[in-house]
């Protein structure tokens, strides 16, 4: 199931070329009074709501995906842990440019460990970047996001799969310069997530996933995420040892070399 948030808001379900509103569901949440929950509400109701999600797609009405206005996926993050250099080759590449990566760049993400950037970050497809310092080098780095559906710590890899809810493409926008990385990497605008939300059961296996990134038509990145240094598994065990894990937590996990050749 492909789930979204759309126009003004509306939630809904991508039906092939069309998406399909399926708002009204939502009444069917739990009414939060402070202290208010710091994890998605609908992501941790979403085992209840999909067999009414399923009930009501077919009288939904509907518009093309093409006419829709994307939102984030995800309406309430409690935070977006990400993972800094996670494929050999962007390594090599941090390796190779002291001029724009730091010390620190190249350092194996198992000394580095994760970071976090601020869920204020976090746009839509449909609303794109607003580069904060454009006399700056600003890198595109596109990435597959894991979303957290379970709330756990500790979790062992092996049972780390088990709280995912979903899958989404991530754009982790990064300005370059000296100052802390997750600064640079929380400038608004600079986390775009989306369009939408593939349900782990229709997502599958996430370790061999393709993912590519274009700026007007030209080839800028390709990656596979088996050679991600640290797989979706491991980083979600990783993560799990620091934080509590909490439905609607995203995990961005790394992105190919970002070198423009």
């Amino acid at each position: 199931m492909k789930l979204c948030y759309f126009d003004e808001h509306r939630f809904g379900v991508v039906d092939g070329d069309m998406v399909r509103d399926v708002t009204p569901v939502l009444a069917q949440l739990p009414v939060y009074r402070p202290p208010f929950p710091r994890f998605d509400p609908v992501i941790a109701h979403l085992g209840d709501l999909v067999p009414a999600i399923r009930e009501m797609m077919a009288d939904a009405p509907a518009k093309p995906v093409a006419q829709a206005v994307f939102h984030a996926p995800i309406g309430n993050p409690g935070k977006v842990v990400a993972a800094p250099v996670n494929y050999r080759a962007h390594l090599d590449e941090a390796i190779a440019e002291p001029e724009t990566f730091s010390a620190a760049h190249v350092r194996q993400i198992h000394e580095t460990g994760l970071f976090l950037k601020a869920t204020s970050s976090i746009v839509g497809t449909s609303h794109g970047v607003r580069l904060r310092f454009p006399d700056r080098r600003n890198d595109h780095e596109i990435e597959l996001v894991a979303i957290i559906g379970k709330p756990g710590t500790n979790i062992r890899e092996e049972d780390a799969l088990q709280h995912i809810a979903g899958y989404t493409l991530g754009l982790d926008m990064t300005l370059r310069g000296p100052e802390e990385r997750s600064l640079r990497k929380s400038i608004d605008s600079y986390t775009v997530l989306g369009p939408w939300l593939v349900t782990a059961d229709e997502f599958g296996d996430p370790a061999d996933i393709g993912i590519s990134l274009t700026v007007n038509g030209e080839p800028r990145q390709k990656a596979r995420t088996k050679d991600l240094i640290l797989s979706v598994r491991a980083l979600i065990a990783f993560a799990s040892q620091y934080y509590t894990l909490q439905p609607g937590d995203v995990l961005m996990t790394g992105t190919v070399q970002v070198k423009v050749s």
